[in-house]
């Protein structure tokens, strides 16, 4: 029982770790839920189009991920690995960011384009150097459990913020694209409050010359070794299919809110509200129950209740508001879990390919945990779009058919393809005393 008390983080060191994820969360319900509506319907630039070219930026700024992870784990200024990415992705992630949520009343393609993908870099910038940088201030499992509560519930708290903003604008008259260009705003302001923090007081790591002068054979080598690293690939495949499954209905929420179930602007805002806030508030269930069963484990349950639950939304008729209130609190809790365990569970697998390479390769695996999310969310929205326009499906006029396939497609293809993670991610092999066994050789290997 004293090891987790050895390697705690003090509260002010893990508190400032964590409140940039708020900021990072905010832009989340406008650029994910939102911004496809927004652009598709409302500047008019049709859910086909508006899929295929957040589709392209999306494909596009995956291939800064893995670029950004091995940057960030071989250079850096100063000493610090990580804070230097940090900074100035934040100020190129602001500019996008404003610009994407505040367009001009005419708009094409293009537009929409470059600013995604200048958003999407200075993200990239921030995020990757970030996660990386979590699963480095603790060695301890249940720890690491810990860490990625407390950054995930803000990020969380970041959502609920969000929605509870849109909310306020709504009810005091301001439109749609006025609460979405709020955010912009709200998320600038606390970033250049809370970014400064980060960089203060939480310790970094200096890169390593001999990773920084790393060679091409070498890296070949890695990556050939990571290849072969079956619990990464394992997790890796999970995420990337339980993303798709989350990616799907977030494409489509409003567009469904407003169709599917008939409910208006301000009662949309309510819904992502009770989403967001039940992950929130599940946040302190996640550390014991993994504790008890095991980080894996307690994540298939999860998945398997949302599974259950989206299995009811196509039995759900339009104003019946409190079942789909319900639907909202089960696959909220289950969200929560998505967001705490699996990054918990990547820092375990990082000590895992540190032992077999002899390297520590967060940023790089980090890059590539963040490269699966971006590819299955740019799956999600340039599958989903234009899947539901081929099915005849018209925003403006649509008919009782048209209405099914948007149910099936928002609720029951996530199903199966969540079933699928659920399959791949049950036998997961590191299970806390292997992790405890791994520790102990990295531990003798640098003493």
């Amino acid at each position: 029982m004293s090891e987790p008390a050895r390697v705690r983080l003090p509260k002010p060191t893990l508190l400032s770790y964590a409140l940039p994820a708020l900021v990072l969360a905010l832009p989340t319900i406008p650029v994910y839920i939102h911004l496809p509506a927004l652009y598709g319907v409302e500047l008019g630039l049709g859910l086909a189009a508006t899929g295929v070219v957040l589709l392209v930026a999306r494909i596009f700024d995956t291939v800064t991920d893995p670029l950004i992870g091995v940057l960030s784990d071989r250079f850096g200024i100063g000493g610090n690995r990580r804070k230097p990415w940090i900074a100035a992705g934040a100020v190129v992630a602001g500019l996008g960011l404003f610009k994407i949520l505040n367009p001009p009343e005419v708009v094409g393609g293009e537009y929409l384009l470059g600013w995604s993908l200048v958003l999407y870099a200075g993200w990239t910038m921030v995020a990757v150097p970030y996660l990386a940088w979590g699963a480095e201030l603790s060695p301890d499992y249940n720890e690491r459990t810990r860490i990625t509560a407390w950054r995930e519930g803000l990020m969380v708290l970041g959502i609920v913020g969000a929605g509870v903003a849109h909310a306020v604008v709504v009810q005091l008259d301001g439109s749609e694209r006025d609460a979405v260009g709020s955010m912009a705003w709200i998320a600038i302001i606390l970033g250049i409050l809370v970014i400064p923090l980060l960089l203060w007081k939480v310790p970094d790591v200096s890169p390593p010359r001999k990773e920084a002068a790393m060679s091409l054979r070498r890296m070949r080598e890695g990556a050939a070794l990571l290849l072969t690293n079956g619990p990464f690939l394992r997790l890796l495949s999970a995420w990337f299919l339980n993303g798709l499954a989350n990616g799907i209905p977030a494409a489509l929420f409003i567009i469904y809110l407003e169709h599917g179930l008939g409910a208006d602007a301000a009662q949309r805002s309510l819904f992502v509200l009770v989403y967001f806030l039940s992950a929130i508030l599940a946040i302190s269930l996640w550390l014991p129950l993994s504790r008890r069963f095991g980080k894996h484990r307690v994540w298939c349950w999860t998945m398997a209740a949302a599974c259950l639950a989206f299995a009811a939304v196509p039995l759900i008729p339009q104003g019946a508001f409190v079942a789909f209130g319900i639907v909202c609190v089960i696959t909220g809790v289950a969200l929560g879990a998505d967001l705490v365990l699996p990054p918990a569970i990547q820092a375990d697998v990082i000590d895992y390919d540190r032992l077999r390479s002899g390297r520590s390769r967060a940023g790089l695996q980090f890059a590539l945990w963040s490269m699966s999310t971006k590819l299955a969310l740019a799956a999600a929205v340039g599958l989903a779009l234009p899947a539901l326009e081929a099915t005849g499906f018209d925003p403006v006029a649509p008919d009782a058919g048209g209405i099914r396939m948007l149910a099936v497609i928002y609720a029951l293809v996530p199903v199966v393809i969540k079933t699928a993670a659920i399959a791949v991610i049950w036998r997961f092999p590191l299970t806390a005393e292997k992790h405890a066994v791994i520790r102990r050789r990295l531990d003798r290997s640098t003493a």
